[in-house]
């Protein structure tokens, strides 16, 4: 007697595979039963087989029914090892029944860890200053860094296959961002990135082109290269700020303009650029050869209602003049690791960013760095679309907040990164002494405007990745100075 039927498990083999690799409603169907059923039917199968073998039945329904019972079981325990590498691949969707749930609420101490954000404020200040976040990051970097770190060697790192696949993955599956493994060059940070480029596609004296206000390292980096800041300042809308063409179209039309700086999402003015505003950006230094410097960090922090469009995405010709600097620092709170890509198609522009990346001796890596963005990118993408939600509810928060008890403190939209700009100007005090006076009066740390460029006076730079009840704290404070100086006048 058989306790297992071969034609049976051949014919419900052949029957399962037609219905079930063919059929996606059959698949998805059977990956939202979730890992309990498979057990279920890898304990079915067994005990059909057993009863098969009891009865003897040689019949074709039987054989049919057995072996399709007999392929399931298989199937059972693929699911049970490879559901999450499949959901990864596309290949299933993900089952909501079962996410992870991040607690984005936990209080989690930093003072004593040589956090640069929270162990450079006195004692009693509340940080809301440097772009780095309050919550822990993904749990499959974790667990990454935990098994590299366990092997206790440190050596000098060869990036691996893995490494390129998780990029290109990521940005493909995620942005539909098209990127070859050629077309990489690793480094250790965007800053360190973009001072490289700045420095293959200038010559001192040359001139790049800002959009003010904007990040504060642009200026540091082109000045370090010998190069001048051009500045066209955006212009500021009810809520937002918007390109003056026009103004942007004068200054790259000047021949010493060799680089523009594309901030996209913008820091601090929380903008993400549309199409037609990137087509329109990027058609304009076209006209005037003028290289673009995309700079994306900030591209996995976009909220909902808005949609980052890579810069290079657009066009072959977009592609082929420009060089893209991305890294999962931002969106993922590891900018400790220390870890960033530039894209860049054209070989030979290629070819002189990285000899300035040598030259600038920013060409290695740190191992932790290259683990974590390999899990990030495959594995974190659940905790990335919570931490999203966590972000867009502190950011509603506020905006209730202000306009309830603070409605003479108008806030700029926030479409993309966790950085919120605030009017402040009402109190008729310089940025710099503004910064200087919360610290002191109010022990709250925000970011002077000014940092940003001269058209940041009167405004402050808030960053709100923190718990709730840290920004409800820190906004109770603002309103008390508020107060305080409301009574003073």
């Amino acid at each position: 007697m058989e306790l297992i039927d071969f034609t049976g498990i051949a014919t419900g083999l052949a029957t399962f595979v037609i219905i079930g690799l063919f059929h996606p409603i059959v698949i998805k169907a059977e990956y939202y039963l979730g890992k309990g059923c498979w057990w279920l039917f890898l304990a079915g199968g067994i005990a059909f087989a057993v009863l098969s073998a009891v009865i003897g039945d040689r019949s074709l329904i039987w054989s049919t029914v057995s072996g399709v019972v007999a392929f399931s079981s298989f199937w059972s325990i693929l699911e049970l090892f490879h559901q999450e590498k499949r959901v990864r691949k596309g290949w299933f969707p993900e089952n909501p029944a079962r996410r992870t749930k991040y607690d984005f609420d936990e209080q989690v101490p930093r003072r004593g860890t040589n956090s640069y954000k929270w162990d450079n404020a006195p004692d009693g200040v509340l940080p809301l200053w440097v772009a780095d976040m309050d919550f822990r990051t993904a749990r499959p970097v974790t667990q990454a860094l935990q098994r590299r770190v366990g092997h206790g060697i440190f050596g000098y790192t060869k990036v691996p296959d893995e490494y390129y696949d998780a990029v290109t993955g990521w940005f493909g599956r995620r942005h539909g961002l098209h990127i070859e493994k050629e077309w990489i060059i690793y480094t250790s940070g965007v800053v360190p990135a973009i001072s490289a480029i700045i420095k293959a596609m200038t010559v001192p004296g040359d001139k790049v082109l800002v959009q003010t206000p904007v990040y504060n390292c642009f200026f540091s980096s082109i000045r370090n290269n010998g190069c001048e800041v051009v500045t066209s300042p955006l212009v500021r809308t009810a809520d937002s700020y918007a390109v003056d063409f026009e103004d942007f179209e004068a200054k790259a039309s000047d021949p010493s303009v060799k680089v523009f700086i594309l901030c996209n999402p913008h820091n601090p003015a929380g903008r993400v650029w549309t199409e037609t505003e990137l087509r329109r950006m990027g058609e304009i230094c076209l006209r005037h050869n003028v290289f673009v410097i995309a700079d994306e960090i900030h591209c996995e922090l976009v909220y909902k209602g808005c949609r980052y469009i890579p810069f290079a995405s657009l066009s072959d010709d977009f592609l082929g003049h420009s060089a893209t600097c991305l890294s999962p620092s931002k969106a993922f709170n590891i900018a400790g690791l220390q870890i960033a890509n530039i894209v860049v198609s054209d070989p030979e522009t290629r070819a002189g960013i990285d000899k300035a990346i040598n030259v600038n001796e920013v060409c290695d890596v740190n191992p932790f760095g290259v683990i974590a963005t390999i899990a990030a990118y495959n594995e974190g993408e659940e905790w990335l679309d919570q931490l999203l939600d966590y972000l867009a509810g502190n950011y509603g928060f506020m905006k209730e907040y202000c306009g309830k008890y603070l409605p003479d403190f108008p806030l700029a939209r926030l479409e993309g990164t966790y950085l919120v700009w605030m009017d402040c100007s009402l109190l008729g005090m310089p940025s710099g002494k503004l910064e200087e006076d919360l610290m002191e009066k109010a022990g709250l740390w925000l970011n002077a405007g000014t940092m940003y460029g001269a058209e940041g006076e009167g405004y402050m730079r808030w960053n709100i990745a923190c718990p709730r009840v840290r920004l409800e704290e820190a906004l109770d404070r603002f309103r008390e100075y508020v107060r305080t100086c409301s009574r003073n006048l």
